[in-house]
């Protein structure tokens, strides 16, 4: 199997109320599937990692800024033009449910825990 682009998909905003305390908590969560997906050979993509600072670059005030609904979810769909694969964490998040319904919708293989993902065949360096 050849290197893949996954996207990790999962609660970010849900439940948070837009507690910046919260939601640095919901992107840790994201991130620590960052590591498995890497040392398996893929990399891992989080759209946060890009509709983030594509917000704060827009002068938008944060993720509760009606600005955020024009770069968040549409991030993540543009993301999913490019991503072999979805990692869908727990949680309620409608995002992420999207991001699973258009990923089953191009084919796309979507994982539910990390132990599913297969190793890639990484050439060494």
């Amino acid at each position: 199997m050849n290197s893949l682009l996954i996207l990790i998909a999962g609660p970010y905003r849900s439940g948070t109320g837009d507690d910046p305390a919260l939601l640095a908590r919901n992107l840790r969560r994201l991130e620590e599937a960052a590591w498995p997906i890497f040392a398996k050979g893929h990399v891992p993509m989080i759209g946060e990692w890009v509709a983030l600072p594509v917000l704060a670059s827009a002068g938008a005030g944060g993720v509760a800024d009606p600005l955020a609904e024009q770069v968040m979810y549409p991030t993540a769909h543009r993301l999913l033009q490019h991503a072999d694969a979805v990692l869908r964490l727990p949680g309620e998040s409608r995002g992420a449910d999207q991001d699973v319904a258009i990923a089953r919708e191009r084919g796309l293989p979507v994982y539910t825990s990390l132990d599913e993902i297969p190793a890639a065949q990484v050439p060494v360096a």
